[in-house]
């Protein structure tokens, strides 16, 4: 089995052990505190340990039962998916109309839209704390679900852009000249052939909102507090399994999300073969 071509160019397996070996380090870097997460929120413990030394069921009831929590999960929820409602529609429109447009003139329009995933978010957040603060947007619904958009944006548009770069754009020049608007070309004939690429999107856009802790932590507090700004009060104040549970359900929820998308993009590259 090692002595078999591993590409087309005769590169031997045992030649990438270097490079197997690598990959299973950083593979293990990034599981392995999330699979010790889990057994952690099943302790009987008043505080984090590994390995429990009781288990228990308590951290989760405690989780589902309490009243803060849950508003913070389904405020999370929506600042989420109202960002991706929000950031992939124009996401995918700013991802066109730049594949649309002469190279000169898409750079620094792509560069604009790129800024918030290279700015730091402690930067972001410190200037988005004091604009909303004169506009009234602080700790309010709307102030969040418009930073995330911000911050989802450059997702949406990275995603949607590689999308472009393969479809048949043949097919939609085909339809135009049949007598559809450019629109509904785009719609009808563009949309179907980069779905995944959408779908990606609006999954990374979902993800970023979801996530967001740092700019949480400046514009929202008290009622309007989001799961992730939650979870770092909890882990600054208490550091009980509380938090381990909220994260293993977190790890499952997005694992089974995941599985979701694949099963979805399945039937559509089953087509395309």
């Amino acid at each position: 089995m090692l002595t078999a071509s591993a590409s087309a160019t005769q590169i031997r397996h045992y030649q990438r052990l270097w490079l197997y070996g690598l990959c299973a380090l950083i593979f293990t870097f990034l599981i392995v505190p999330c699979v010790l997460i889990v057994p952690m929120s099943f302790s009987a413990s008043n505080y984090l340990e590994f390995p429990p030394r009781a288990w228990s069921l308590r951290w989760y009831q405690e989780f589902f039962e309490s009243r803060e929590w849950m508003d913070a999960l389904w405020l999370s929820l929506k600042v989420a998916g109202l960002t991706t409602l929000i950031a992939t529609p124009i996401g995918t429109a700013a991802a066109y109309g730049l594949a649309r447009m002469p190279e000169r003139l898409t750079k620094s329009l792509r560069m604009s839209f790129l800024l918030p995933m290279i700015v730091p978010n402690i930067l972001v957040a410190i200037g988005v704390f004091f604009v909303f603060a004169r506009l009234g947007l602080n700790n309010t619904l709307t102030g969040l679900v418009l930073v995330d958009v911000m911050l989802a944006l450059p997702f949406v548009l990275v995603t949607v852009s590689s999308g472009l770069q393969s479809f048949d754009e043949n097919q939609e020049r085909a339809a135009r000249s049949l007598g559809a608007t450019r629109f509904r070309a785009f719609l009808t004939v563009t949309v179907p052939q980069i779905r995944s690429s959408i779908a990606a999107g609006a999954l990374f856009a979902f993800v970023t909102a979801f996530d967001e802790v740092v700019i949480a932590l400046y514009i929202s507090s008290g009622e309007n507090s989001t799961l992730p700004r939650r979870m770092f009060a909890n882990i600054r104040d208490q550091v009980d399994p509380l938090v381990a549970a909220v994260s293993s359900v977190l790890v499952v929820a997005s694992i089974a999300i995941l599985i979701a998308v694949q099963l979805i993009n399945r039937p559509a590259k089953a087509v395309a073969r």
